[in-house]
């Protein structure tokens, strides 16, 4: 481990990308001075800027009602943005299958609401002094590398507006979204083969897209000239601009019915509240102590298909987070190990302001520590969860670290993965109160000329099976994104030469467990005229892996002409898969992960499965040593052969189980033939 000058070092075997390596965990004086290190990599790039602090007085008392007015407030200008542009917008992505976020953040550059995720305003704040900023402005950008970390792929173009009271900058409305198509080597603009950003469309850094008032006409010609969909784009950057525009209009009412200064010390106890439930109802959940896991996507698009190791070290401590004294809990989120700079497209850019977005995205993950389902849904993600966590990054050159201009169009394989990373340590340290695995956002899409012999491109995020839980079953076909979508049928089929044939659950897809994983998508299109199709996609050779006895998931899978006679199955990495009229692109999506041992599954709830069409009688057999007889309504479980069943699979198992079930893919990239990493086992 790479450390600061003034830091013990402990050495370790160099890292690759096919790393299975543990670390052994740090004991007494190490551990201390382990936890008293500098970041390995403090904040990415030095920021000139002021950002994070509070904008009252500690102890700052304001009237609780007003604090529950302001964050309802807050909420409510947040949803009505993100509805004003869900219907001005026009294209699929954003109208139709809602791949955009709004946010909501003060002038401490601080995010507010806890709804979804969204972009940071500190770029815009870099570049454009806030005292220099005046009502009716607008802000634009898409760099990923000038994003300070909030942007992860060029189609994300970002619009930010400040929010005045009394002639000064209270706050700032933002919202950005997965735009159609703006450039690059292939419509879509995420080529699956790049090798830099260059091939990934037009990079724009922190621009004023509205002075006072007024659109930068110049700016917007340059930009819907470089798309293949001009008129798409040019309507979605109207609406994400008039929405953001209305919300800052609502804002500033709120700070003109009660003040600055009063609404200004409910944001500040807002935060301060977040800070206190997770420092006291989950922080709390986790044993002090350093737990050690590692996971992989398995292709970046240019080189053979290896493990891309992502390693969190996680080190818990009861002080030394924020409160009085000695403070509270924290936690280090130690990412070295994490494996080399990737030449294709699945790198991100983490490791900016501290890595202050990657912890609001992570952070969501705790989450589930939370008392029951039904608290965990009162918890909100905003900056409050920022001073719990400290994050430590490798040196530049790594899947979150990268080089400019290395390409990151296909990062959600990265940051994706990282949720998955994090519920998996944390899991090692909580016995395994922690759900298995989901991977629940690849793109997929076709592209061609209509019948009218006009472009079209058709782009679609289709979620997949969620993980089993300690306590329940995952859910089906969930999205990552949040309110996002599969796009209608009806509105695909009347706009595109396609028919879908069928959208359904994909069959035994979710992973084994006392309690089942969720199952994803099988969809199946019939091309009309000939067309190409595209997918951005991971987990199709790794599972989404099961946990404590469950077993992983199916993975992702795209056959074209599935029983004809050009039947043929592609690489989830693909930018121009022809298809002939009349061929049927059937997709798969992957099924989550199962939690704890399958053949502890009661026989009624597999009989129910099945009985359901989410489980088959070979499955059912397979993997749950369940036999089931008759057909129809007339299904049965046979007790006696099932009891003869499931001891002959307990015999079978040779009693060394690892604590994560990766399914067989693992051993095919793992080369030398392991069913698990050694971090795998507790």
């Amino acid at each position: 481990m790479t450390t600061t000058d003034s830091t013990p070092t402990r050495q370790t075997p160099p890292q690759d990308s096919g790393s299975m390596l543990g670390l052994a965990p740090l004991t007494g004086q190490e551990l201390a001075d382990y936890i008293a290190a500098s970041p390995i990599n403090p904040a990415g790039l030095p920021t000139a800027y002021s950002h994070g602090g509070r904008l009252t007085p500690d102890g700052t008392a304001v009237d609780p009602i007003i604090v529950e007015i302001v964050e309802g407030t807050l909420a409510s200008v947040e949803m009505e943005v993100e509805t004003a542009i869900a219907r001005t917008s026009r294209s699929p992505m954003i109208r139709d299958a809602h791949d955009f976020r709004a946010g909501i953040h003060d002038r401490q550059l601080r995010k507010l609401t806890g709804r979804s995720y969204s972009a940071l305003v500190h770029p815009v704040v870099r570049d454009f002094p806030i005292e220099e900023m005046r009502e009716g402005d607008v802000f634009f950008h898409n760099d990923v590398y000038a994003s300070e970390g909030g942007i992860g792929h060029l189609p994300d173009m970002c619009v930010t507006v400040p929010v005045f009271a009394d002639g000064e900058v209270v706050c700032f409305v933002q919202a950005f979204g997965h735009h159609d198509d703006i450039g690059g080597a292939c419509p879509g603009s995420m080529p699956s083969g790049a090798t830099s950003v260059f091939e990934e469309g037009l990079m724009i850094p922190p621009i004023k897209l509205w002075d006072a008032g007024v659109p930068n006409r110049a700016a917007l010609r340059i930009m819907t000239r470089n798309s293949r969909m001009p008129d798409s784009l040019a309507a979605d950057l109207d609406a994400e601009c008039s929405g953001c525009l209305m919300g800052a209009r609502r804002l500033a009412e709120l700070f003109t019915r009660y003040g600055v200064e009063t609404v200004e010390g409910a944001l500040d106890t807002i935060l301060d509240n977040t800070t206190d439930i997770y420092r006291r109802e989950i922080l709390a959940k986790i044993p002090d102590g350093q737990y050690v896991w590692e996971d992989y996507a398995e292709h970046d698009g240019v080189a053979e298909p290896q493990l891309h190791t992502q390693r969190i070290t996680l080190t818990k401590t009861s002080t030394g987070g924020p409160g009085p004294g000695d403070g509270g809990p924290r936690l280090i989120i130690d990412f070295t190990g994490t494996a080399a700079q990737a030449a294709g497209p699945i790198n991100h850019c983490g490791d900016y302001v501290g890595g202050n977005f990657l912890k609001k995205w992570l952070a969501p993950i705790l989450r589930n520590l939370a008392d029951g389902p039904e608290r965990m849904a009162e918890l909100d993600v905003n900056e409050g969860i920022v001073p719990l966590i400290e994050m430590r990054f490798p040196e530049k050159g790594t899947l979150l670290t990268p080089i400019f201009p290395g390409p990151t169009n296909a990062r959600t394989f990265v940051i994706l993965r990282l949720l998955g990373v994090l519920a998996g340590v944390v899991a090692k340290a909580v016995d395994g109160q922690m759900p298995a695995d989901q991977e629940t956002i690849r793109y997929t899409g076709v592209y061609g000329k209509d019948t009218d012999g006009n472009d079209y491109l058709m782009r679609e995020v289709l979620g997949g099976g969620s993980g089993g839980r300690y306590y329940a079953d995952g859910e089906d076909t969930i999205h990552v994104v949040p309110d996002s979508r599969n796009l209608p049928t009806e509105f695909t089929e009347s706009r595109f030469p396609f028919r879908v044939e069928r959208l359904g659950l994909a069959v035994d897809s979710g992973g084994a467990g006392r309690y089942r994983g969720g199952l994803g998508y099988e969809k199946h299109i019939r091309m009309l005229r000939e067309g190409h199709f595209m997918s951005i996609a991971d987990r199709s050779i790794l599972a989404c892996w099961g946990v404590r006895g469950g077993k992983a998931g199916r993975p992702f899978q795209v056959t074209i002409d599935p029983g004809g006679p050009n039947e043929r199955e592609i690489d989830a990495l693909a930018d121009a898969e022809p298809i002939a009229a009349g061929e049927v692109v059937r997709i798969r999506t992957t099924g989550g992960g199962g939690w704890g041992d399958p053949l502890d599954r009661p026989a009624e709830e597999v009989l129910r499965d099945v009985s359901w069409g989410k489980v088959s009688i070979e499955g059912a057999r397979a993997d749950y040593g369940i036999v089931v007889t008759g057909s129809g309504d007339e299904l049965a479980v046979d007790s006696a052969a099932s009891d003869a069943e499931r001891e002959r699979l307990r015999s079978a198992r040779d009693g060394d189980e690892p604590f994560f079930d990766r399914g067989p893919g693992y051993a095919r990239l793992a080369g030398d033939g392991t069913r698990a990493a050694q971090v795998d086992w507790l």
